[in-house]
């Protein structure tokens, strides 16, 4: 008899259901399966009740060690109490009130003391907002307009961010862009010399963490050498740590890689899952960014403060860059073996804070989205396409079950070859 045995999944759908009469796809985004990524849709859970620590329950009451983490918003656990009690001690206080509060204040001197190359920190609530406000101010500081990505780039949903071929986005919304290969400072000479030098900025993640392909890692000396193009021709560089951010150096990824950016964005793991995202930078940048008309309703609420000031004082206490390390990497090499045990080759590619999997079986990724929805369907939430997040509260006992649902999801998908 199986100890992990399949979950079934029929509330969930009634309320997928009931969903889909009222939001458009249901679920919209890569959350949902609108995108054809949930396969066989039946092995997910799609809608959940409740969450603590590492694990996310659905509407079945089934239980899930979640290796997505919200897809990075958890990096201490959900509900994590001290996070939690920081932000209710400050909503008894006031939260959007109309000049904001204290904790802003607290919150901008901790980033800074914290984040190496952060001398002031511009407060928001998306990952998107934090890189188009970085967008904004390298134009704003350089007064030019074309931006350089890296290839397989992604870096938010405003309309400056997508792809031409995208539903709504025209070719003058992505006319600025220049898109070269990673690390290649020819390319990069190339685009220069062809936009006659009207380029205010690179935006790049850390590493290549792209989807549905093995991420490929960046190293010191090549980020040295973008590093000093960038100085060579008065280009700033913009690091989007919105997802690595914390993860690899709480002094951020650019401190990681020994270099300093001139603007940084974070989001996913600054408050623990409450809602506010930020850009950090240089003094040369302060007046610039001074300059701007960029603000939200509810940019300056204090409660995700709160939970920001708590957030990255328990990751310095924990150490959390070197838990995720190794937890990271026991979990992964245990996944590998089990793999292996079954005559299959387990891919793992990336940091292994943020770890990619793929099943290098089948070329079609199809054997790999089988095995995953093999694990989903009892009790291993990962995915078949994205990047994976680590957080403190994933013990070895967590990890442990992992293999043995790991080890009969192989079983499972054997049986049907």
């Amino acid at each position: 008899m199986a100890k992990y045995p399949e979950y079934d999944h029929s509330k969930s759908r009634e309320w997928f259901d009931r969903a889909l009469n009222v939001i458009p796809s249901g679920i919209y985004g890569h959350l949902g399966p609108s995108e054809g990524l949930f396969l066989p849709l039946e092995k997910w859970p799609l809608i959940s009740s409740k969450a603590q620590g590492t694990y996310f329950w659905d509407m079945d009451g089934n239980k899930y060690i979640d290796m997505m983490c919200a897809y990075g918003p958890n990096v201490l656990g959900y509900n994590d109490p001290d996070v939690d009690a920081a932000a209710l001690e400050q909503m008894k206080l006031g939260n959007c009130t109309t000049a904001p509060s204290y904790k802003m204040v607290e919150c901008a001197e901790l980033l800074v003391d914290t984040v190496a190359s952060a001398d002031w920190a511009y407060f928001m609530k998306n990952g998107t907002d934090a890189t188009t406000f970085s967008v904004l101010l390298a134009r704003a500081a350089t007064g030019r307009k074309k931006l350089i990505f890296f290839k397989g780039y992604y870096h938010g949903n405003d309309q400056w961010a997508m792809k031409a071929d995208y539903p709504g986005i025209t070719p003058e919304d992505v006319a600025n862009n220049i898109i070269v290969p990673w690390f290649d400072i020819a390319a990069l000479d190339e685009a220069y010399a062809k936009a006659k030098g009207d380029i205010a900025a690179i935006i790049a993640q850390p590493y290549d963490h792209g989807n549905f392909y093995d991420n490929v890692l960046s190293t010191s000396e090549k980020w040295k050498e973008v590093r000093k193009w960038c100085d060579d021709h008065n280009v700033l560089l913009i690091f989007d740590d919105v997802r690595c951010g914390f993860r690899l150096d709480l002094a951020g990824s650019d401190h990681y890689y020994g270099i300093k950016a001139d603007i940084i964005c974070f989001c996913k793991a600054l408050a623990n899952g409450y809602n506010m995202s930020c850009a950090c930078g240089g003094n040369h940048l302060k007046a610039a960014a001074s300059s701007l008309s960029f603000t939200g309703s509810y940019w300056m609420s204090a409660v995700p403060f709160a939970a920001c000031l708590a957030t990255i004082n328990k990751m310095k206490a924990l150490d959390t860059p070197k838990l995720f390390r190794e937890k990271g990497t026991a979990l992964t090499d245990g996944l590998v073996k089990i793999a292996e045990k079954h005559g299959h080759k387990l891919v793992v590619s990336g940091e292994p804070a943020l770890f990619y999997l793929r099943l290098a079986d089948d070329d079609s990724l199809m054997l790999h989205q089988k095995w995953v929805a093999e694990c989903v369907s009892r009790g291993l939430f990962i995915a078949s396409h994205h990047n994976h997040f680590l957080n403190a509260a994933l013990s070895d006992e967590d990890i442990a079950t992992a293999w043995g649902i790991a080890d009969e999801a192989f079983d499972a998908v054997d049986k049907t070859l």
